[in-house]
């Protein structure tokens, strides 16, 4: 077929009359399917459920080193769980903090202290007149929900298939004191599914920021989630490329076991420096006694060890990765020809990326919505919800069944060549 670009205004409004129809029909289907979110489906969920048997009334609940985990202590986590989740994040378990079910809610609580008490004893952020953000674009909007609830200033910063642009981040973090931070996915990103170069990281291990409290936010959600066993990203380990840079300080690291486990009952950790460690810990044994212990050691004896995790890891891409075919064959075979939009194809990670002609993002996603397809709402993967070019959407494959994603994906793309179409003729048009 022709490209849309090639297309007389004729040959265009023919093609859209014929879409429209089929639009119609798909209408009078009253389908009713959502891909908003990347979570896991019912059937990975199953994956784990052997995990409600490693423990009972009868169970020896005592660890290694003696400690009981149905009592209070631990502040940092079992010993055990901390090397599990060490050996996962490719950190030093001495290095790492195990909190509850959410690293979300770990990044919002250390947003929050850097807020109310400061960084290292530095001035508490309430108390600067103005305090800045690195965003990577497209990025995470849930990121983007925690900084601008504290009204901090979000700077976007374009991706790269390298990662942010970082002649852009050098030169904004080295000249601005009031710039606290980046938000970083930095391997399977969400949502373009993309991992930093070696270069890239060696160049974050490497800044020289102004402020002495800014930090990287390194949020490696998606570390152990491959798609193949064959063909796999890889990631310098930043903590230790900070130290080897003379800047151990730097970088938190965020991760977690909610799309290895259960996304509502997993367990999270930080990894960072000793002196980072050491100011986490004073605000944290006034927050809590310990987190959830028996959680702790229901990850442990259900894995036993990282063998067992990427094991079970594998069985989680035996399920997505044929969805994730579905999406990229789909958007192949109805768009590959067209010129109309372009999409990422990612080794790992939850996301697809999808960029459609500039203007025309919203449009996509509203006919999507009446015609029963619920997906992310455009402009989502920027800072304060606006796409400036109106073109980002992002995919989530993993929840439907593979039938209701070939049905979700095939409405996507009529919606996508509908409003391609619009886009086109009101340029001519004009």
């Amino acid at each position: 077929m022709k490209s849309y670009q090639e297309m007389t205004s004729a040959e265009l409004r023919s093609e859209l009359e014929l879409l429209e129809a089929e639009y119609r029909n798909v209408q009078d289907m009253e389908i009713h399917l959502d891909m908003s979110r990347g979570k896991p489906s019912h059937e990975q969920l199953d994956l784990s459920m052997g995990m409600m048997d490693v423990l009972d009334s009868s169970s020896d609940l005592t660890c290694e080193d003696g400690t009981d985990c149905r009592n209070y202590g631990q502040l940092t986590g079992i010993t055990e769980a901390r090397q599990l989740l060490g050996d996962m994040m490719e950190n030093n378990p001495k290095d790492i903090i195990i909190y509850g079910n959410s690293s979300l809610n770990v990044m919002f609580d250390t947003i929050s202290r850097a807020w109310t008490h400061g960084i290292m004893g530095n001035t508490p952020w309430c108390k600067l007149p103005e305090v800045k953000f690195l965003c990577p674009v497209p990025g995470y909007d849930r990121h983007f929900a925690i900084t601008e609830y504290f009204g901090i200033k979000m700077i976007p910063v374009p991706m790269t298939p390298t990662g942010p642009d970082m002649d852009l981040v050098e030169s904004l973090v080295s000249e601005d004191d009031s710039i606290k931070g980046i938000w970083c996915v930095p391997k399977y990103s969400n949502p373009q599914g993309i991992s930093y170069s070696d270069n890239t990281v060696r160049r974050f291990a490497r800044l020289e920021p102004a402020a002495n409290d800014f930090r990287i936010f390194w949020d490696n959600a998606y570390g152990i989630h491959h798609l193949y066993d064959d063909h796999q990203d890889h990631l310098i380990e930043i903590l230790a490329e900070c130290k080897r840079a003379g800047n151990p300080d730097l970088v938190y690291k965020f991760s977690s076991t909610s799309k290895i486990t259960f996304p509502g009952s997993g367990i999270a950790a930080l990894a960072t420096s000793p002196n980072n460690m050491e100011d986490f810990l004073s605000h944290l044994k006034n927050q809590t006694i310990g987190h959830d212990k028996v959680n702790q050691l229901r990850h442990v004896r259900f894995f036993k060890d990282i063998s067992g995790m990427v094991a079970h890891m594998r069985k989680h891409a035996d399920i997505i990765r044929p969805k994730f075919e579905v999406v990229l064959n789909t958007l192949e075979r109805d768009l590959g020809s067209l010129e109309v939009g372009s999409w990422t194809n990612p080794l790992g990670g939850y996301f697809v990326m999808f960029d459609s002609l500039p203007g025309c993002a919203k449009e996509i996603v509203a006919l999507a919505k009446k015609a029963g397809v619920v997906i992310t709402p455009a402009g989502a993967t920027w800072p304060y919800g606006k796409d400036p070019n109106d073109s980002n959407i992002r995919i989530a494959p993993t929840y439907p069944s593979k039938e209701d994603l070939q049905k979700a994906m095939d409405i996507f793309t009529l919606c996508v060549r509908i409003a391609s179409i619009k886009k086109l003729l009101a340029e001519a048009d004009a």
